[in-house]
């Protein structure tokens, strides 16, 4: 598989970093950014095939940030993360647009299968798109 751009979004930064040095063992372009604000700030200047979002932030939460992504940045796939387990909140996401909802701590191998299976999706969508627009094109 290619390699894909993961932004890890999560207040915690020992945990953030952690998480970036692991997934850029396993070869997955990783960095990482301690708000909501900073991720849209990053996504205005940085391509990214996925994003991992921590749902209880300072400022800026989860919820409001997954808003943003989609409406900014509508084909970026976003996994929502949380240490705390709440079905509404986890419901929130996926009707806001949300790929997936992961608990902490997180298992390494289902986090990248998980990352793997967005940016799978991500591309097959960006396909489809060019697919329809040459159609478009090709009946001008």
């Amino acid at each position: 598989m290619n390699q894909f751009r993961v932004l890890f979004v999560d207040d915690e930064a020992d945990f953030r970093e952690t998480l970036i040095k692991r997934m850029q063992k396993r070869h997955v372009a990783a960095v990482g950014v301690g708000s909501g604000e900073e991720a849209l700030a990053w996504l205005r200047q940085h391509p990214a095939d996925v994003v991992v979002l921590d749902v209880r932030m300072l400022g800026m939460d989860g919820i409001q940030t997954l808003r943003a992504i989609k409406r900014d940045h509508p084909m970026i796939e976003v996994i929502m993360l949380t240490g705390h387990a709440s079905l509404e909140i986890a419901r929130e996401g996926m009707q806001l647009g949300a790929f997936d909802y992961l608990m902490k701590p997180i298992d390494l191998d289902e986090l990248l299968y998980k990352l793997e299976d967005a940016y799978k999706k991500k591309t097959l969508q960006q396909h489809k798109i060019k697919t329809i627009e040459g159609v478009i094109e090709s009946r001008k």
